[in-house]
């Protein structure tokens, strides 16, 4: 969970106590877990909701979804640096499935290439792809919307 955490944070004092929550209340809610997917799954899945709450609270939200690609930097306006986690998950309803899939679990949470590849059984290089793509089509809709509005 620690690298969850640590993906989005870069600070391991904050990624600690964000993990100390997310523990907290996995503990809390074990009852709820229904058996349902993977228990680390359902786990990441919190402890991701407690780094992007920690992130939303910060004020630094466009710095923690991940939309830059390696060749080049692409500046968003300010305007769109209020994306909430709701809003990027209708986003990514607009995209391709298999992209839109490995996406969230690249992204938001926190898988490798190496395990979406496992998990849906397909090539690291394919999802790397997927995630290339789904960027490439997230970028387009935000800029999109954000002329639009």
């Amino acid at each position: 969970m620690m690298s969850v955490a640590m993906r989005y944070m870069h600070d391991q004092d904050k990624a600690s106590a964000i993990v100390n929550d997310g523990f907290l209340k996995i503990f809390t809610k074990i009852s709820t877990f229904e058996n349902k997917g993977s228990f680390e799954g359902w786990m990441r899945r919190i402890v991701f909701r407690c780094v992007s709450d920690a992130v939303r609270k910060d004020g630094n939200y466009m710095k923690f979804m991940v939309f830059e690609e390696e060749e080049r930097q692409v500046s968003y306006p300010v305007a769109l640096t209020k994306l909430y986690e709701e809003d990027l998950i209708k986003l990514i309803d607009q995209i391709p499935q298999s992209s839109g899939e490995v996406f969230k679990l690249y992204a938001i949470y926190g898988y490798t290439h190496k395990e979406i590849a496992e998990r849906k059984n397909i090539s690291v290089g394919t999802s790397k792809w997927h995630l290339s793509d789904a960027r490439k089509k997230l970028q387009g809709l935000l800029l999109r919307n954000y002329n639009a509005g």
